[in-house]
């Protein structure tokens, strides 16, 4: 055939839908085998090609990474994949990327499937709740971020530094009376850790420690400021670039423009709307860059299982 074939010739010349080539493509095992070889057999003999999405998807020898993002809409982690794809792409590397939704169940289901299409290996974002046992199966083939795990390798962020930070450049611009709103302590990392350092600085620097927790989103802390917020409040550390959007919000509808806010994220929206917020980037996309090399170097057998923490990066 002259021209270059696509699934939905494939699908005419099988005598089956187009979502069922897709499937048998992707080795679904729902897929009846004499289906399976009706399809492989008109592929075989067309020399169909899949696009090389679908070849991703088959794993196998095509040099595939899995990649388990916790949450699509999180731009912080959206910012680590950004550097982690640059990478895998520069080495040959297709990515899958899958979502866990911060759900156990989920995220084993997403290790069970990527499993089965042979991925090379494997980079998860960790959660609290996350099963870190499961990836005893990938033989020194993955990479846990946002996590400090001794089951594989692992890259951490600096909670208790980028809060530190945060209070430090307050305590320089004159704040005494500062609050903090965070995100539920069940969460180990942007929860108890980050609030762990608030409350030890408070200690440590003399300061009366005045905090609420919820949860990771704008409508959470824009209803917390009314429990933190006096008329001495001077400054509100956040936990996150998102929470600091909600206080924002929340402080002008209040006219107070006198209390400073800082961040943690270096979300570049952030700082285009508030210029004068303070953002502590804790270094994504420079995590992702590092969990990519991480990975390859133990695809290639070249390193034992490390575990890093990144540093903030301060602009």
């Amino acid at each position: 055939m002259s021209k270059k074939l696509t699934i939905l010739d494939i699908a005419k010349l099988s005598g089956v839908g187009k979502s069922t080539v897709s499937r048998v493509l992707t080795n679904d095992p729902k897929v009846k085998p004499e289906t399976r070889a009706k399809v492989e057999r008109v592929i075989e003999e067309s020399g169909y090609v899949p696009s090389k999405s679908a070849q991703a998807m088959r794993g196998g020898s095509q040099k595939v990474v899995g990649v388990i993002i916790s949450r699509l809409d999180s731009p912080s982690e959206n910012r680590s994949v950004g550097s982690m794809l640059q990478v895998l792409y520069r080495s040959g590397y297709d990515a899958v990327i899958m979502e866990s939704q911060l759900n156990r169940r989920l995220a084993n289901e997403h290790l069970d499937v990527l499993g089965k299409r042979n991925v090379d290996g494997i980079i998860v974002f960790g959660f609290s709740d996350f099963d870190v046992e499961r990836l005893a199966n990938w033989q020194g083939r993955s990479v846990v971020i946002a996590m400090d795990t001794k089951a594989t390798s692992s890259i951490n962020y600096d909670n208790d530094g980028v809060i530190r930070l945060a209070l430090e450049h307050l305590a320089r611009q004159g704040a005494r009376d500062i609050a903090f709103i965070g995100v539920d302590p069940c969460d180990q990392t942007t929860g108890y850790l980050r609030l762990e350092s608030y409350l030890s600085w408070c200690d440590q620097n003399g300061r009366i420690a005045n905090y609420q927790t919820g949860q990771l989103n704008l409508e959470s802390a824009y209803k917390l400021v009314d429990q933190v917020l006096t008329q001495e409040t001077q400054a509100i550390s956040c936990a996150s670039d998102t929470l600091a959007l909600g206080v924002i919000k929340r402080l002008q509808e209040l006219g107070r423009e006198d209390v400073m806010v800082t961040g943690v994220g270096g979300s570049e929206l952030l700082s285009f709307l508030f210029p004068n917020v303070f953002s502590i980037d804790p270094g994504y996309a420079k995590a992702g860059e590092k969990a990519a090399n991480l990975l390859i170097s133990h695809i290639n057998g070249e390193t034992d299982p490390e575990h890093l923490t990144q540093s903030p990066i301060l602009s």
